[in-house]
Formats: structure tokens, sequence, C-alpha cells
């Protein structure tokens, strides 16, 4: 069997040198600098290890294609032990980044550094300490699992006492084991990930990247590759790409946001939902007069009311008739939004007293957290419907 090995743009790890046309493609700013019109990037988050440089560390990173900026001042970096989410609309600018960072594309400003080597003036050196699972994994089917891993790992250059104990590590850890002697060719998509996974993990490195590791999988794939990713997350960096909220949510602590090239947030989910999520709650009352609806709108800091499912109206009604209508069990739940500036808790303390002073019975009083749908439509421009 004859087979040709991956070309420069299937692995970083198995490239001897910078890509063709990286550093022509690099402007002049040295490792380790910035332009002086971006920003200085973020502290490291506060779960990474105190004292240590993190492990991802990007400044001012651009990539123009002619008149085209695909990427433009890109700045953040990646603490060591962390899990962090690369979130953005398909077109954002993700995977673009991710091969800048893994040196595949030379930046046309910035500069990334990986475990403090420069990705363009220290590639192999920085190539060591990261593995990369692309979108579209360059396998080969007509090789057997262990066969292919065995051949990665030559290629590079694991030394040749360590491949088997290498392999065989890859091999659990991506969870692979009961498809060693299988032809690739005949796996399913989500066995192939896998074994795309374990390519990566090949020289155990502290940093993995994945793009898109769940694209294109059935629900019950997606699940078993989550899973094998959150485990993976207890004893390596990853920064995962994704366009999928469910996935960030189930798998990371940290997300980044990028939208038309720009990175628009970052932060923890919390921190995410907290500062850019509507403040909602959701108020449960015994409502025999309808007035629960004007006393809310006329509280401070409430922005709207709106009920939750079908009631025929919540205004007082226009004569005895319709209040007869309307009936004695007057049990209604409303959707109150607050004020973004206002501190949500206290903002429902008050409608909740209002209410009690008016004579309402209330039955529930619970803040509503805002999705990472509703976040990320308003991160990246998308109208927001209330839900």
């Amino acid at each position: 069997m004859t087979t040709s090995p991956p070309s420069a743009t299937s692995s970083p790890a198995a490239a001897s040198g910078a890509p063709a046309g990286v550093r022509g493609a690099v402007a002049s700013t040295g490792p380790g600098s910035s332009p002086s019109s971006s920003p200085s990037p973020p502290s490291i988050a506060p779960n990474s290890t105190p004292g240590l440089a993190p492990l991802i560390d990007v400044r001012g990173l651009g990539r123009s294609y002619g008149s085209l900026v695909a990427v433009k001042d890109v700045s953040f970096s990646v603490g060591r032990g962390e899990v962090v989410g690369f979130l953005g609309p398909n077109g954002a600018g993700k995977s673009t980044t991710l091969r800048m960072i893994v040196g595949y594309l030379g930046p046309t400003t910035g500069s990334v550094r990986v475990n403090g080597f420069d990705v363009v003036e220290q590639p192999l050196l920085a190539r060591k300490s990261m593995g990369y699972m692309p979108e579209t994994a360059p396998l080969y089917p007509e090789m057997r699992v262990r066969e292919y891993l065995t051949f990665r790992a030559r290629l590079k250059s694991i030394p040749a006492k360590e491949i088997r104990a290498q392999v065989e590590m890859a091999l659990f850890k991506a969870g692979v084991t009961e498809v060693v002697r299988t032809l690739i060719g005949t796996l399913s998509r989500g066995f192939r990930q896998r074994v795309a996974l374990a390519d990566a993990l090949l020289n155990n490195p502290p940093l993995l990247i994945l793009d898109e590791p769940t694209a294109g999988l059935d629900p019950n794939q997606i699940h078993s590759v989550r899973q094998v990713i959150r485990e993976l997350g207890a004893s390596h960096t990853v920064l995962l790409s994704t366009h999928i909220l469910s996935e960030v949510e189930s798998t990371c602590t940290r997300a980044l946001v990028i939208d038309r090239g720009v990175l628009v947030a970052q932060g923890s989910i919390a921190e995410l939902r907290r500062r850019r999520g509507q403040q909602r709650a959701i108020v449960t009352v015994y409502d025999v007069r309808q007035q629960a609806l004007g006393l809310m709108l006329a509280s401070e800091h409430v922005l709207g009311v709106t009920p939750v499912g079908s009631r025929p109206s919540l205004v007082p009604p226009a004569s005895p008739e319709d209040a007869a209508a309307y009936g004695a069990d007057a049990i209604v739940s409303l959707q109150v939004t607050f004020d973004a500036g206002a501190d949500a808790n206290t903002c429902l303390e008050e409608v909740v007293a209002l209410l009690v002073r008016s004579g309402i019975r209330v039955r529930e009083a619970r803040l509503k957290q805002s999705s990472m749908e509703d976040v990320f439509r308003q991160l990246t421009g998308a109208d927001v419907e209330a839900s």
C-alpha cells in the first residue's frame, strides 16, 4: 500500500518549519510586541496558574486578503488549565484566527505566542506545545487506526522508543481503543472525529486547539465527543471553536465571541449572561382586579411586562360584564424585563413589595437567566426575540 504523507496544511506538528509565505506576510511587528493602535490583552483568567505566562497570548492579530479584512486587531489570552470556547457565526473569522495561532497562516499584523514561543519566529518550539484538530481532518481511509497514528507519530518526530506508548495514550484518551484495527474509511463520522482528536493528542501537548469538533455529527455522537472534551479539560488547556452555543455551555468555563473579524466580547459564561443578556423575572400573581401589569410598569427600572401564556386581557375590565367574563381564577404569570444597569435581585424585591402593598397575592417570583442564544444574538447584531 502506497501512502502519501499529509500536506503541509494537515497538521502543524508535521511541518518542519514555517509555512511558505508566512514570514513574507508578517508585518514588522516583532515577537511579543503589538501595533500601537491595538489594545493591551486582557489579564489572565482567574483559574489560570498564578505566576505563569498564558499558554496562548494573542496581541493585535489581523489578517487581510487584499482589500478584504478577515480578522482585525484581535487580542486575548488563554491561561493554563482553561477550557475556552471561541464563538462566532459562520464566516466570522474563527478558523482564520485558529490557523494563525497554529502557524498555518501568517498574520498581516500582530503576534501570537504559544507557551512563550512566537509562532512565526520559533515555529517548531511553538508547535511542540499544541495539538490541532481541524474542522475536516485529513485522515487516510485506507489505513487502520493504530497504523495511521503510528505513521503520524513518526511525522511529528516522536522518538521511536516512545511512539508505542504515545499512540496507546492517544487511543485511550480519545476513546478509540475498540477500533484500533479498523480501516478508517469504514468508521462512522463520530469515530473519525475521535481519530483526528487522537492525532492531536500525540506527544501529549499541553494545548489542544479544536476547530468545530462536533460538526456534522448526530446527537449521540455529539454527546460522546463533548464528554471526551470535558475529560481532556482536566489535563489539557483547550481552545474550542464552534458556533453551537450548547457546546460552549456544556464544555467551557469561558468564552470569546468574534463577529465580522472583530473580538466583540470575552468572559465567563455567567459574566456574558450578566453583562449582555437582558435581566428578566417571572412573577406569578393572583390578580382578581387585574392591577398587576399596571403596577409593575410603574415600578422603577422596569422596561416591560409581557404575559407568559395566553390571557384574554391584562388590563382592568371596561365593564362589570367584562369582569365576570374574566373569571374568579385570576392566576397569571408575567415576564418582567429590568433595566440592564440595575441589580435584578433588588428590582425583583421592589416589584414584589409593591404588589403585596397593593393587596395582590404573589404566588411565585424568580429571576429568569438569559440563555446563551440571547447573548449571542445581541453580540453578533441579531435581534433578540422575547422568549
